[in-house]
């Protein structure tokens, strides 16, 4: 794959479509999602004396759920998702700093 078919392939990629779902109507009710989308890619090409020239490149997509804007009766609302993985992360983070309070106090 050369480098302008993984660019053309990375502006499909990270669109508006991404980071807003399709909107969905349910007894006057709209539902637009929203994410966090990330992407990057890089490329190049090369060559040495016994081999021809040689390129090649890569993209990568990060994205993330962030909840969801309900327009119901004129109005607008935002609704974020609960994001488990992070909660938990806070979680552990907290845990090992009592922990190591608690250490540090039944030495000292």
């Amino acid at each position: 794959m050369d480098i302008d078919a993984i660019l053309a392939q990375a502006r499909d990629t990270v669109t508006v479509k991404r980071v807003f779902g399709e909107p969905i109507e349910r007894d006057g009710t709209l539902i637009i999602p929203v994410a966090a989308v990330l992407g990057g890619g890089g490329g190049g090409t090369g060559s040495r004396p016994d081999r021809p020239e040689e390129s090649g490149g890569g993209f990568g997509v990060w994205a993330r759920p962030l909840g969801v804007y309900v327009v119901r009766d004129g109005r607008v609302d935002f609704r974020p998702t609960l994001d488990i993985t992070a909660l938990a992360l806070v979680g552990a983070f907290l845990w090992s700093r009592l922990l190591r309070a608690r250490t540090r106090r039944n030495r000292g």
